[in-house]
């Protein structure tokens, strides 16, 4: 993963729905880098919150109940320094403005044209989870080495 610029005041996380990863990202990112750095999600197309994606949030005690799916075009592109896409299968949204952007891409978690349980469903949710929340942890460990 190339290494972002350290002085980063604003990271928005992008898929297409901004339903799924982006809002954990969000989430995630909120709770590990701290509230020095705003954090927001957006999509092309957005939805909703999943609520397969709140379910997984909350095994971490992270509440995301009161995000909300926004579009791309709502972002103020002053706020913005860097930039995560997490589509993989899809076209990721394109945001218009001067930021550093990094390409982590991820497999939609929610999988509803395949017949999977509840729990199944829950499963590719942690996993997508477990992924963010990895990179976020060594983006973060990035953005602190550049505070030394």
């Amino acid at each position: 993963m190339p290494s972002p610029r350290r002085n980063i005041r604003g990271v928005l996380f992008l898929c297409v729905a901004n339903s799924a990863r982006s809002q954990m990202a969000e989430g995630l990112a909120r709770e590990l880098l701290g509230q020095d750095i705003l954090v927001q999600s957006a999509g092309s197309s957005p939805s909703r919150v999943n609520p397969f994606a709140i379910k997984a949030m909350a095994e971490l005690d992270i509440d995301i109940t009161n995000q909300s799916s926004k579009s791309v075009d709502t972002i103020d592109p002053d706020g913005v320094d860097l930039v995560i896409t997490l589509c993989a299968e899809e076209v990721c949204p394109v945001f218009l403005g001067d930021a550093e952007r990094l390409h982590w891409p991820l497999k939609d978690p929610d999988r509803k044209h395949e017949d999977l349980t509840d729990e199944a469903r829950l499963n590719h949710f942690r996993t997508a989870r477990d992924e963010i929340q990895r990179r976020l942890k060594a983006l973060e460990a990035d953005f602190s080495r550049g505070e030394e």
